[in-house]
């Protein structure tokens, strides 16, 4: 049976699922030296971006995340999800502005450069170059919402010039304050350092999103809606989906290594905070070394409705967890993504859930 509801029209992360965007691993290509880049990677695998970026990635890392993304998008459809995808792109191919120029990265995770806000879709100002573009490849998808009455947003594209980065910036150790290589030179900001829960949001500042940025955001949204802080201690941050997670009304997920539970936005004092266990070891030596999202990707986890929810099957403590919390977690193969930059929730858009705009604060 055909929707009802706009095209697009996804106000929260719990409603219940009708239709998405899956990422595609086609032409995936290891992305540029850039500090912004490096910055979030260890010193090695700095030298190692230095050496192989603009290359593909080697075949076998792509065949093993490329069969579990079918699998995975198999049970979406399954599901009775519609499922929609992005168009193949050679990221090979060099291009520039007039201050830098950059090869491209992949299209995996439509989670970080469209962000859905009720029935508008916002391409965001992303700081890495390399994905300077990357949202060409949803052009044909997001036209298509256009002309069928969606609202389509692009934020100021940035200038990406070395005022926007600090100079020889260094990621902080262990103990010292977390520091950002972001300056505010102009608003960048990635969609997924957000969380939304109706007329509230919840944000990170990271090495991808500034001060700047969000208040951008929080301008174009206007009165109607309210973004909260979430102060994050990951040395290296970048997105919220692996530090601070929305589940339901009245549940959210927390990262203890990265989160104060005690020092969280007042508005969350009646909400119950789940803290999320110890992530299962991952034994595979290559995807120790080639995941850029770190351990805490066990969190990455996508909500079908208030109960039912998408979790990888390698992290049972994780699906014990949302067990025992009241959830019914669906077990999937999404494991090998880690290299291309996560898994069920980066990977994914939510495009259309069955619900209204309400408020969870009030």
């Amino acid at each position: 049976m055909e929707s009802l509801l706009p095209p697009v029209n996804s106000h929260n992360e719990w409603d219940p699922l009708e239709e998405i965007v899956v990422g595609r691993l086609d032409g995936a290509s290891i992305p540029s030296r850039h500090p912004v880049v490096t910055c979030n990677v260890p010193p090695w695998a700095a030298r190692l971006l230095g050496l192989a970026s603009g290359f593909r990635y080697p075949r076998i890392m792509i065949e093993r995340a490329q069969r579990e993304l079918e699998e995975f998008v198999s049970l979406l459809r399954s599901l009775d999800i519609t499922v929609r995808r992005p168009d193949p792109v050679d990221h090979k191919r060099r291009f520039g502005t007039p201050h830098w120029s950059s090869r491209g990265f992949c299209n995996t995770c439509p989670r970080d450069s469209l962000l859905v806000i009720g029935d508008e879709i916002i391409e965001t100002p992303m700081a890495w170059p390399c994905r300077y573009f990357e949202t060409h490849s949803y052009r044909p998808i997001l036209k298509d919402y256009f002309r069928r009455g969606a609202r389509w947003t692009s934020a100021p594209k940035p200038q990406l010039t070395q005022e926007l980065f600090v100079p020889g910036f260094r990621a902080p150790k262990p103990g010292e304050p977390v520091r950002h290589i972001l300056t505010e030179f102009e608003p960048v900001f990635d969609a997924a350092d957000f969380v939304r829960a109706g007329r509230d949001l919840f944000v990170t500042r990271s090495n991808v999103t500034n001060r700047t940025g969000i208040e951008w955001l929080r301008r174009h949204l206007g009165p109607d809606y309210r973004i909260h802080e979430i102060e994050s201690r990951c040395p290296t941050p970048m997105h919220i989906d692996t530090t601070f997670v929305l589940l339901a009304p009245g549940k959210a997920l927390v990262n203890p290594e990265y989160i104060d539970v005690d020092h969280l936005p007042e508005v969350l004092d009646s909400w119950d905070i789940l803290v999320a266990p110890e992530p299962d070891p991952i034994e595979d030596r290559l995807l120790k070394i080639t995941s850029m999202c770190g351990k805490w990707l066990s969190m990455n986890v996508l909500m079908l409705d208030e109960k039912r929810v998408i979790a990888e099957r390698h992290h049972t403590g994780m699906l014990r967890a949302l067990e025992q919390w009241g959830f019914e977690p669906i077990p999937s193969d999404l494991l090998h993504y880690a290299p291309f930059g996560g898994s069920f929730h980066c990977a994914t858009l939510d495009i259309r859930r069955r619900g209204t705009l309400e408020s969870y604060f009030d």
